[in-house]
């Protein structure tokens, strides 16, 4: 799966946010995915979390890809090797809990 991303909304700060891809390149068409992330407290973001306008995605192991891979990249655009928490590997940001809440 080599197709890139085509970002319709990204919004990125140390308070959490999310990323909103298109996923017609990836033949749903009209259908959109997200990856999100919440601030927990401390300086520290919670595990990515992605949702995607298409019930049952969860069962469609293509999407599924999609997902990971979107929530990847997320991780990469709040990765900062300066600070104490968001130099966690993915993995490791995966084990934190979502909400705070």
């Amino acid at each position: 799966m080599k197709k890139q991303f085509k970002i319709l909304r990204e919004s990125i700060s140390p308070r959490g946010g999310g990323v909103e891809i298109s996923l017609d390149n990836f033949g749903y068409p009209g259908e959109k995915m997200t990856a999100y992330q919440n601030y927990l407290g401390g300086g520290m973001l919670g595990s990515i979390g992605n949702d995607c306008t298409i019930e049952s995605w969860r069962l469609d192991k293509k999407l599924l890809k999609i997902s990971d891979r979107l929530a990847r990249y997320y991780h990469e655009q709040t990765r900062h090797d300066w600070d104490e928490w968001e130099d966690a590997s993915f993995e490791q940001n995966q084990l934190r809990p979502s909400s705070a809440y």
